[in-house]
């Protein structure tokens, strides 16, 4: 895996932050809809898990 780090010492701003996190939600929300697509009986039982969970939450 290649190092996304800057190679200076300076800190990250958030800027680069908030892009590097997008970038990564991006690929995330990429990754679920593809494991969707191909495991359909899954992913239906993941979504009324989760739908159990909202329906039992309490605030």
């Amino acid at each position: 895996m290649p190092d996304t780090q800057p190679s200076n010492d300076a800190p990250e701003t958030a800027a680069q932050r908030r892009a590097r996190r997008a970038q990564f939600l991006r690929d995330l929300m990429e990754a679920r809809a593809l494991r969707d697509r191909v495991q359909p009986r899954r992913a239906r039982a993941a979504r009324m898990r989760q739908q159990m969970r909202m329906r039992t939450f309490r605030w």
